[in-house]
């Protein structure tokens, strides 16, 4: 079961829109090259020119709401891909050169804001400060080409201000990773306060439990009334702190398979069972690794209560669990051994049940040597 802090915050329309809002105001700086493509004398020139800008914008865009999707993500961008789409929209500013001639030089604002959201800090500054040389330089090597003081300030304006923007998405980020945190140390505390009372409730009642259950067990030929009280008050007790365990736990019913792995080795060895439990788990998805710790409580609590085992093997792969004894086998309706009346398997039932939630199967009946009782569950490796 996956737990609230661990899915990721679902992205609403509107916070969509503001991205694309945020990417997309800022190809108004393009209207200078692009009325220059318009007005080229030369058709070609014109396609030229407003070709390459519309695909520039609209490359522009997409690579931004690419990194902003990674950013929002927690994923980090790749360096190779990064490289390769700062490359790919200079590119496309000097193949527009035909159309837009000296005024190509704009795009290289959007090169350099572009580089401050995508490299690592100092490939992003190198580009800079190449954007931000280049205008001057190419005035003073291309004749007919003005130095265009304004795209330099407009180069470093831009950059600027992307990098206050990537900042501020990263420790937007920091900020829902430490939120998370912290919600997930306040069900951390929950859990251990739910411990504490269950251990608070259950160790007294257990206690008075046990002494009473002592005493009616010498008073029983010596005082069978004073021991049919004491039973009576054993059984009152029983019940008192079964209520106070269920008001406790309410709605806390998760169960991890390492957890039932440990009670499993617990209660084999009570009953005197010797348990084959594996030291290491493989990496689960949570749902998986929750209904195989399920799996694992059901067929447990049968090889202790049914089975007439010596041995139990439990294996746990990453499409399957299975449970595994060699008592005396199956019963008629599929559990192991005979059972007492009223049990009718309700917990092979809802474990049925999970199963069929992951497209999920639950096998039950002797073991392939036709020895004991199994029990398996398996679900496809490709469900999460």
């Amino acid at each position: 079961m996956d737990l609230p802090f661990d899915r990721p915050s679902p992205v609403t329309r509107r916070w969509r829109v503001t991205g694309w809002l945020l990417a997309g105001v800022w190809l108004f700086f393009l209207n200078i090259p692009l009325l220059t493509a318009v007005h080229q004398a030369q058709p070609w020139r014109r396609a030229v020119g407003v070709g390459t800008l519309v695909v520039f914008g609209v490359l522009y865009v997409l690579i931004f709401q690419w990194a902003r999707a990674l950013r929002q993500a927690h994923r980090p961008i790749p360096a190779g891909r990064a490289r390769a789409s700062v490359g790919l929209l200079l590119a496309l500013g000097l193949a527009g050169i035909p159309g837009t001639a000296g005024d190509w030089l704009t795009t290289l604002v959007f090169v350099a804001a572009a580089a401050v959201f995508l490299l690592p800090p100092v490939d992003a500054l190198v580009v800079v400060v190449l954007s931000a040389l280049t205008p001057p330089v190419a005035a003073a090597l291309v004749p007919g080409w003005e130095a265009e003081s304004t795209v330099v300030f407009a180069v470093l304006l831009a950059s600027f201000a992307m990098f206050g923007v990537s900042r501020l998405a990263q420790r937007n980020g920091e900020l829902r990773a430490a939120q998370a945190e912290i919600r997930r140390l306040a069900v951390a505390e929950e859990r251990a306060r739910t411990a504490r009372d269950l251990h608070d409730i259950l160790g007294h009642s257990l206690t008075v439990v046990a002494v009473k259950a002592e005493l009616a067990g010498r008073l029983l030929e010596l005082d069978p009334a004073r021991a049919g009280t004491e039973i009576a008050d054993v059984e009152r007790l029983a019940r008192q702190a079964l209520a106070d365990v269920r008001r406790t736990v309410g709605a806390y019913r998760e169960i991890s398979l390492s957890g039932e792995l440990a009670g499993a080795r617990t209660a084999l060895a009570a009953a005197g069972i010797v348990g084959d439990l594996p030291d290491d788990l493989p990496a689960l998805p949570a749902a998986r690794e929750e209904l195989f710790g399920w799996a694992v409580r059901e067929g447990v609590t049968n090889v202790v209560r049914h089975s007439g085992a010596r041995r139990c093997v439990i294996r746990v792969h990453p499409d399957r669990v299975e449970i595994a004894d060699d008592g005396r086998g199956p019963a008629g309706d599929g559990m192991p051994g005979p059972q007492p009346p009223g049990d009718g398997g309700h917990g092979l039932l809802g474990l049925r049940e999970r199963s069929r939630r992951l497209d999920g199967t639950v096998t039950v009946g002797r073991r392939p040597d036709g020895i004991g009782f199994l029990l398996r569950v398996t679900v496809p490796v490709e469900q999460r």
